[in-house]
């Protein structure tokens, strides 16, 4: 077997759990989520003490609660919205609990993540939590922002690991073969696109730019716009969920989201630029 055969065949040899007993497996997404969120405090807390800013140890952990619980039920519900609701308003009890009831009882995991849902989610955390604190939220956003990518890179990881979110069909050297794909045909790996553009790419953007001095939400509206374009390109490669397709024959769920994901960075990046604006004197005569 050549170096390309194996390259293509990569996901048969690659486990998505890291281990099972019975019905119940622990699958490396699952993981992948608490690298996730392990990252992104890493890189806050890396923040926080080099740029000197003013928010505790104490402060940083408890938003990660609020953040990590924010996250999942948007992330959760989202998906159960938007992408799935038929299925579920026939399913309800599969919406929060961990089982298939199809066919008798199976244990499956909590499936079906959306990141629209989730970042809707992690905002109204965020937004509560700041309230609650008495914290700026603009400028709060504007310190987790950068961070964000790098972490949520790591979730495209557990998508590649899971054999799902595989791509169109393709005939380039780097495609791979998927077990969870019914035809059987060479695929982009488009999860391990998500992963360089989405995450690696936007995170190094971001994170270079982040000692940049703006509008407080600034940095909160060039994530919302990198995350949109990254998205957008690469639902270019990526196959539609198939209750779904394509909507309006050309574009995906994820490209319509990622569209309206940039058309609110820039109206919230105009709008909060304006604001900030020092009144003009008005001169005498």
């Amino acid at each position: 077997m050549d170096w390309i055969d194996y390259w293509q065949k990569l996901p048969y040899f690659t486990s998505p759990y890291l281990f099972e007993i019975g019905s119940f497996e622990l699958r490396y997404y699952s993981l992948m989520y608490l690298l996730a969120f392990l990252l992104t405090y890493v890189l806050v807390s890396f923040r926080i003490k080099q740029e000197k800013l003013p928010y505790s140890k104490e402060t940083i952990q408890d938003y990660f609660l609020w953040a990590i619980l924010g996250l999942i039920i948007g992330a959760r519900f989202g998906y159960t919205v938007i992408y799935n609701l038929p299925y579920y308003l026939e399913n309800p009890l599969e919406i929060i609990l961990p089982f298939s009831f199809s066919g008798g009882i199976h244990f499956t995991g909590i499936s079906g993540m959306s990141y629209h849902g989730g970042l809707v989610g992690l905002l109204v955390a965020s937004v509560l939590f700041c309230r609650r604190r008495k914290i700026d939220f603009l400028r709060f956003a504007d310190l987790i922002a950068p961070a964000v990518p790098l972490g949520f890179g790591f979730g495209r990881i557990g998508n590649f690991l899971n054999g799902e979110l595989y791509g169109r069909l393709t005939n380039v050297a780097w495609g791979m073969y998927f077990p969870l794909d019914p035809s059987g045909q060479l695929r982009h790996p488009s999860q391990l696109y998500a992963f360089a553009l989405e995450g690696l790419l936007l995170f190094a953007v971001l994170w270079t730019l982040r000692r940049i001095k703006g509008f407080p939400g600034l940095h909160l509206c060039l994530y919302l716009i990198g995350y949109g374009l990254a998205r957008i390109t690469v639902e270019f490669f990526r196959q539609p969920d198939p209750q779904l397709g394509f909507l309006f024959n050309h574009l995906s769920m994820g490209q319509i989201l990622s569209g309206l994901m940039i058309l609110a960075g820039i109206g919230l990046g105009i709008t909060l630029k304006a604001a900030t604006k020092p009144a003009k004197t008005p001169r005498g005569n």
